[in-house]
């Protein structure tokens, strides 16, 4: 049965993030995952499994072994949902900057 996981419940657990991070420098197997994290094998396969389901790491079969690698797509479209929240921020944090030093020029 394949799941359709939001994307967002799966980047809020911080091992699934940590995963994401240690692929998105170069492809790996499920066991060369696993061997980053003091949790059981299956554990951590059910984490890749969870990041595969909402399409955030991709499977490619090479002879024996499977390898996931990130999905730039997939990535794109959760930095393009969260960069107006973020310029929305910046602007606060720069009007806030703003204020600040001329309240410290008036002193």
């Amino acid at each position: 049965m394949n799941l359709r996981r939001d994307v967002f419940q799966a980047i809020a657990d911080p091992t699934r993030r940590a995963i994401l991070l240690l692929v998105a420098s170069q492809s790996m197997t499920a066991g060369a995952i696993a061997a980053n994290f003091d949790t059981a094998r299956p554990t951590v396969s059910k984490h890749v499994q969870i990041l595969t389901e909402c399409q955030l790491l991709e499977q490619e079969q090479n002879g024996r072994e499977i390898y996931y690698h990130l999905n730039a797509n997939k990535l794109k479209e959760i930095a393009d949902f969260i960069e107006p929240f973020r310029k929305m921020w910046d602007d606060r944090f720069n009007t806030l900057e703003a204020v600040m030093k001329n309240y410290q020029a008036g002193k």
